[in-house]
């Protein structure tokens, strides 16, 4: 069965009209004969979209049930069934309510696509898996529902719908996206032009990378291997020397001058894992990439030119820039540079060769006499020179006539290889010239005498030297890279251990001194910070003694002060990086103890600002109610009737009632937070508990709650008077923030444990908020309208927690906040041990 096709319309921000797009799309498939279905379309009242709807057929919706709650969802099955040519999908993100068939709507369209039924949907580019982080940052709404990339990059086609966020916002003003009495909040919030101009650039940049995959794609399956000019990318060759930042802004240069153009900078790494660049200049030069707008890349070769070619046509580059050449022009001479090499096999691909000021440099040189190798190795060498010389003399003789003279020439140019290998440069320079010496005295006619008249004494002797001299710089080189990446593999090892320490926050700064001294063998390391008032010692390890410390200045401010040795210029460089890590410790210790003390003063400004409102308004309010309607009962000066006496009673009982519920919370998130308060837990009859609680709420606040349940439901195990108090504050926050409408309280049992569910339809609260409602004082902006302290959700929060249950904010379907309340079971009573009939 072949598969479906997928095309998704995507949308920079809600409302820029993608259903309206997608059911355009569904309508010219149909006129064209296609049988075209809706699956599920979401069109929120919208005039222009229904209309789009007339004339195509829309399937029924599967109907779901969770926790009461009937809610409608796509009908896969009834998709499948009715087996369409293409079905129209809206809202790819959606996820499903629980217990349906997927979790998510993506996978719905999966399946059909997997059943040979092509898809029409849509989806915006904040609901993109690997954008969310992103658009949370620019909106400061985080996404709840996401759709993975790959998904979206899998669609045959993806059209982007598009509109200015000027022309989006008039669409709002108009009333064509929200109702007019969301459009305010909306353009003030998600909907500024700022947010609407980087959610456009986002979905722009995102889409172009996907035609440029599909591009790439589509000159893979044809084998174009030639480069089409539709973008300029600039590759810029790096390989850590003095000319890499000359060549970078050189490229920048290029690829700016296009407007649109991409620069990517590579470093290529010999295959053996041996750097031959130093790393703080390409690090240096990567950092000055990055600050251009490039990306910096390393890759492995053998071979510099393919493998920078080879990158090169990956990125589908149009331009390479290469450095000269730093060799002299002998050696150039005598061996083509990298960048000839790259022309010549570079096609389509531009490459400018910049000069620089290290052009030209002396690129063939001996090894030093001493060379990489140790004492021990060079006084061996000289060792087996001055004993292999006298002792392959001895043995050619002995042999005779019986060895000929070419025979003798090799066993001798085998002894300088020999001692090359093991001793380097000098000791073998050592051996030619002795066994040069020997063989021509015992060796060469006339013998006994030494005679350099005939072509073959020069060139055996000029032989000799020239094996002496290669093998020794091969020998150099290599005992140079090995140490260098021995040293460079400990190197490594020691700052990346360093490295995570200091990043978990798990090493402090004497124990990282401790460690420096220990690694460089000195006596005492100390840091120390200069300030207004002098030198401060910030941290030491180890006894200074009295000689003058060697000081290596960290930053403008730190420096650190050695004792014990002179270290050379190799161990300086890892001793900056170690000594730059304990900077970072030092700080990250500064940083944590003020943090500290900002969130003790910031919770303390709380409390007493939080407190200082309590007391200056919202127990003010009750007070003056109570004092005005009492003076007014004991003025002699009003004629009162038995009616304003009744109101004013009236107003002292509830002004009073109200005073006492305030000053409650107050003593209860006071007894709370200082871990005074100690329930006792029983079984709890969750029924008799909620309409106990609902006496505390007044009469047309109880008139408004329904509550609904079992008549077996189980008892649960918490403290009633505290449970009672937890269920009143919860009903009490409900009705206050349902303006009209019922409120219903719900019981029941599920998964081992009690819920209580308080389900209002108010205006809700936002995902990022929900936990935000339970802390003390915190009431989410409502103050000018709100009548409490903002203590009875941290309150009931706290006391349910108190008696070993959870309490949890979860979204009303259709819109409004529902709070749940869990608690454990209570064990059934063990039942009573039958009577034992005693005989008589």
């Amino acid at each position: 069965m072949a598969r479906g096709s997928l095309r998704i319309y995507l949308g920079a921000a809600p409302g820029v009209g993608k259903t309206f797009a997608v059911l355009g799309e569904a309508q010219r498939r149909a006129d064209r004969g296609a049988d075209v279905v809706v699956g599920l379309v979401e069109t929120h009242g919208r005039p222009r979209t229904l209309q789009q709807l007339q004339g195509l057929e829309v399937l029924p919706r599967a109907q779901v049930t969770h926790r009461g709650v009937t809610l409608t969802e796509l009908d896969v099955d009834g998709v499948r069934a009715r087996r369409p040519d293409v079905v129209v999908i809206d809202e790819l993100a959606h996820t499903n309510a629980p217990g349906s068939r997927n979790a998510k709507r993506w996978q719905d369209v999966e399946e059909l696509l997997a059943a040979g039924i092509s898809v029409l949907t849509t989806v915006n580019v904040q609901h993109l898996e690997s954008l969310t982080d992103v658009v949370a940052q620019i909106t400061g709404v985080a996404q709840q529902e996401t759709v993975p990339d790959e998904v979206v990059r899998r669609a045959d086609q993806v059209e982007l719908v598009d509109m200015s966020p000027e022309s989006l916002r008039r669409r709002m003003a108009h009333g064509n996206v929200y109702p007019a009495e969301r459009v305010d909040a909306a353009m003030g919030n998600y909907f500024r032009v700022g947010n609407l101009t980087a959610l456009r650039e986002l979905a722009l940049l995102w889409l172009a990378d996907r035609v440029d995959e599909g591009l790439r794609r589509y000159r893979t399956e044809h084998d174009i291997d030639h480069v089409w000019e539709a973008r300029e990318r600039v590759v810029v060759a790096l390989t850590g020397g003095p000319e890499g930042e000359t060549l970078v802004r050189r490229a920048a240069r290029v690829a700016r001058r296009s407007g649109t153009g991409a620069l990517f900078a590579v470093h290529v790494l010999s295959s053996d894992g041996l750097a031959g660049a130093s790393p703080e200049a390409l690090q240096h030069q990567r950092a000055l990439v990055e600050s251009l707008g490039g990306t910096y890349h390393q890759v492995v070769g053998d071979h510099v030119a393919a493998t920078l070619l080879e990158f090169a046509r990956g990125v589908d580059a149009t331009q390479l820039v290469v450095g000269t050449s730093r060799r002299s022009r002998w050696a150039r001479a005598l061996r083509g540079g990298i960048g000839g090499e790259v022309i010549a096999a570079s096609g389509e691909i531009d490459v400018h060769i910049v000069t620089h000021s290290a052009a030209g440099s002396p690129g063939l040189r001996l090894p030093p006499l001493t060379g990489a190798l140790t004492a021990r190795r060079r006084w061996l060498g000289v060792a087996l020179a001055l004993v292999g010389v006298p002792a392959v003399t001895a043995a050619c003789l002995a042999a005779g006539t019986a060895i000929s003279l070419a025979s003798v020439l090799l066993v001798f140019l085998l002894l300088v290889v020999a001692v090359a290998l093991v001793g380097g440069l000098l000791p073998a320079v050592l051996a030619a010239v002795a066994g040069g010496l020997a063989e021509n005295w015992f060796f060469t006619q006339p013998t006994r005498r030494f005679t350099v008249d005939r072509v073959d004494d020069v060139v055996a002797l000029a032989g000799y030297l020239l094996v002496a001299v290669a093998v020794a710089t091969v020998v150099d080189r290599s005992a140079r890279r090995a140490t260098a990446a021995a040293r460079a593999a400990a190197e490594t090892a020691l700052l990346a251990s360093l490295s995570r320490s200091v990043l978990a926050g798990d090493r402090a700064l004497p124990a990282l001194l401790e460690q420096v001294r220990e690694a460089f063998g000195l006596r005492s390391v100390t840091m120390v910070e200069q300030t207004d008032d002098g030198d401060r010692t910030v941290g030491t390890c180890g006894a200074p003694d009295g000689e003058q410390p060697e000081e290596i200045a960290v930053t403008d401010a730190l420096t650190l002060r050695l004792c014990g040795r002179t270290l050379p210029a190799s161990e300086r460089r890892v001793l900056v990086a170690f000594a730059e890590q304990a900077a970072v410790a030092l700080q990250q210790g500064r940083l944590a103890a003020q943090a500290a003390e900002v969130d003790r003063l910031a919770a303390g400004n709380t409390m007493r600002t939080a407190l200082l409102a309590a007391v200056s308004h919202d127990l003010r309010t009750p007070l003056a109610g109570i004092k005005a309607a009492s003076s007014a009962l004991r003025s002699t000066d009003l004629a009162l009737t038995d009616d304003d006496r009744t109101e004013l009673i009236a107003t002292v009982d509830e002004s009073a009632d109200r005073l006492t519920g305030l000053v409650d919370n107050l003593l209860d998130m006071s007894r709370l937070q200082s871990g005074a308060l100690t329930p006792v837990s029983a079984p709890a009859d969750l029924t008799s508990v909620v309409h106990a609680a609902l006496s505390w709420l007044d009469d047309e606040q109880r008139a408004r709650v329904r509550v609904t349940s079992p008549d077996d439901l189980p008892a649960a195990l918490a403290d009633p008077g505290l449970l009672e108090r937890v269920v009143a504050n919860l009903a009490d926050n409900a009705t206050r923030h349902t303006a009209t409408g019922p409120v219903d309280v719900r019981a029941g049992a599920a998964a081992g444990r009690v819920e209580l569910r308080v389900v209002d339809r108010g205006p809700g609260v936002r995902p990022a908020d929900r936990e935000r409602v339970f802390a003390p004082f915190q009431r989410l902006g409502d103050a000018p309208a709100g009548q409490g302290v903002g203590l009875g959700l941290a309150v009931a929060r706290g006391l349910t927690e108190a008696m070993g249950g959870t309490l949890t904010a979860e979204d009303t379907p259709g819109g409004g906040l529902t709070m749940v309340v869990s608690l454990a079971l209570a064990e059934a009573p063990a039942p009573a041990p039958a009577p034992v009939a005693v005989p008589s």
